[in-house]
């Protein structure tokens, strides 16, 4: 399976996801000082100068760090950017990201090959999320250098597919990068993605349950305190179908045992049938691996945590009879 070059020398195999509202320059720059990439959605720049103002944050860090540490350099870092005809902002986020040779595009909610060249024309690579493998043939038809394969269990927007499932799949005929996400909390599951055919762990959930992240003490608490049976599957929020922490919805006065469906075609990533909830700043994304995160740590903390999982889990196999 082929590697490119920008994302070969990782601490360990993660990339950071990026979680709407929630990632900011700090989140991000301590993910990559750490060794693992960080991203955030071009959206959560608001207005939309501020994106530039936080690529030159980014960037300038990152450069510095490295060089005061070329032993420990820095991860690339990456940015969101939702193909989506709502998203009026995307092609002045596609100028600001190709201005600063962002390293890593993630594009979503849609495939565009005049935004994989832009990317793709300074040396820069795009990865794109899918939830089966028709929508991951597009998007590679498409000029997309690699795939994020969103599985069951992932957090905010997801599939229903079972990663075992899906990597098997794409791997019959793509041997480019590929990411999986869907309840990855902890070393041994990064581990296991790769054991299966991927390339990359993507996580989310749990870096939202970080000092860094812009994201309320109670929305990290709930993750602290909460387990798999606390995520409910619903596409009520934005009219696309995810993941969320229960006991939000019932803070926000619903009941997550009985929820309506939402129509498809009103698409909106903001607001639910309930005009004063919104998603993601009322109704709280999150994946099933939850579990795995006992409390709010630092983002170097929680990567600290899990490359040691990693390491043992590694050596658990090696050291494993044969059957």
């Amino acid at each position: 399976m082929s590697v490119p070059e920008v994302l070969s020398r990782l601490r360990i195999p993660v990339i950071g996801a990026p979680l709407f509202i929630i990632s900011n320059p700090d989140l991000v720059i301590a993910q990559c000082k750490a060794g693992v990439v960080g991203s955030f959605p071009a959206l959560n720049a608001r207005p939309a100068p501020v994106l530039e103002e936080w690529l030159d944050k980014i960037t300038t860090e990152l450069g510095e760090w490295t060089d005061k540490n070329p032993d420990r350099p820095a991860a690339p870092f990456a940015v969101n950017q939702i193909v989506h005809k709502t998203n009026d902002r995307l092609m002045h986020d596609v100028e600001a990201c190709v201005k600063f040779k962002v390293p890593v595009v993630i594009t979503s909610l849609g495939a565009r090959e005049d935004v994989n060249q832009a990317i793709q024309s300074y040396g820069g690579i795009t990865l794109h999320d899918i939830i089966n493998n028709r929508f991951a043939k597009k998007a590679v038809e498409k000029g997309a250098t690699g795939l994020i394969a969103v599985s069951a269990g992932a957090g905010g927007h997801a599939g229903t597919l079972s990663p075992f499932a899906l990597v098997q799949e794409i791997r019959e005929w793509f041997d480019g990068p590929l990411c999986v996400s869907g309840s990855i909390a902890n070393g041994g599951a990064v581990l296991a993605a790769q054991a299966m055919g991927a390339d990359f762990g993507y996580i989310g959930s749990a870096f939202i349950a970080t000092a860094e992240a812009n994201a309320e003490e109670a929305y990290k608490q709930m993750i602290v305190d909460s387990n798999a049976d606390d995520i409910i599957y619903s596409n009520l929020f934005t009219g696309v179908h995810g993941n969320y922490l229960a006991p939000s919805v019932v803070n926000a006065g619903l009941d997550p045992t009985n929820l309506p469906e939402s129509d498809p075609s009103a698409m909106n990533f903001g607001s639910s049938g309930n005009q004063s909830k919104k998603a993601w700043r009322d109704i709280w994304g999150c994946g099933q691996g939850i579990g795995a995160v006992k409390k709010v740590a630092t983002a170097g903390e929680f990567v600290d945590r899990l490359a040691a999982e990693y390491e043992a889990a590694k050596a658990r196999v090696m050291a494993a009879p044969l059957r």
